[in-house]
């Protein structure tokens, strides 16, 4: 990435597991690169396929200006300062509870359907989707089995992704660049299909494809190479490594930059 473009960038969107995360790890190299970003004067959201639970946490606790939740169903964002968790959400709570009566079926046809496959173990804290584990803490399933789960969800015509552990399925119009582009209009007054060459996007998996897609800067970490077969749109810039260790370079070459390392 030329480094004239690197210092234009205000904004890094970033998903999480195997992005941000090493094998299911916050190391403190990635993690400082975050905190880093964030005193350099670049806002930090996190753009995950991860639940309800999980964000509010990470809304509060990382240093991060908000997080875009589920794939796209919600974006969370605390201020600090009135101690104010502030949720705007895709669907209204009616339709929450009719969508998760149709997952809660489709949940015990998948598992019955596809031997080794599970509630993903975040299931409980999640608002909107079904996520399918296939291999963060089960054996790893053939990418037959994935593509048979992927094919349940879209005979009742769910929206389904795919992600380095998970399957994830919901009813709704929406994914994880949908709400990005919300979260631009509603908290900066930016609007991201005029301009969006100061952002940056990074991640690893399937479902961060129209981000790939619609970001100019958008990168990969090296682990997505597994996933490209999966991919119509690839990243633009790789990493050379992998995790949050190619987070960490992704991190340093904006702050380099920036004249701050």
């Amino acid at each position: 990435m030329d480094l004239n473009a690197a210092k234009q960038i205000r904004f890094v969107l970033t998903d999480i597991d195997d992005t941000v995360t090493t094998h299911g790890r916050l190391t403190a190299d990635a993690y400082l690169a975050l905190e880093q970003l964030a005193t350099s004067g670049i806002t930090v959201i996190a753009v995950t396929g991860r639940p309800a639970g999980w964000c509010d946490h990470i809304a509060r606790m990382w240093p991060v200006f908000a997080v875009v939740g589920e794939n796209g169903a919600f974006y969370m964002r605390y201020n600090r300062t009135e101690r104010k968790m502030t949720t705007h959400q895709w669907a209204t709570e009616t339709h929450l509870q009719e969508n998760r009566k149709k997952l809660d079926l489709l949940a015990v046809e998948i598992l019955q359907a596809v031997p080794g496959a599970a509630l993903a173990s975040d299931q409980h804290y999640r608002l909107a989707d079904l996520a399918i584990d296939f291999c963060e803490d089960v054996a790893a399933l053939p990418e037959t089995a994935v593509q048979q789960i992927v094919s349940l969800f879209n005979d009742v015509g769910a929206q389904v992704k795919v992600s380095s552990i998970h399957v994830n399925g919901w009813f709704g119009e929406y994914n994880k660049l949908s709400m990005t582009k919300t979260l631009f209009a509603r908290e900066f007054g930016i609007h991201l299909e005029s301009d969006n060459t100061q952002a940056l996007f990074i991640g690893d998996s399937p479902n961060d494809e129209p981000m790939f897609e619609f970001f100019q800067c958008s990168v990969g970490v090296a682990n997505i190479q597994t996933q490209l077969h999966r991919l119509t749109y690839q990243p633009k810039f790789f990493t050379p490594s992998e995790g949050g260790a190619g987070f960490v370079e992704m991190a340093r070459h904006l702050l380099a930059a920036r004249g701050v390392c």
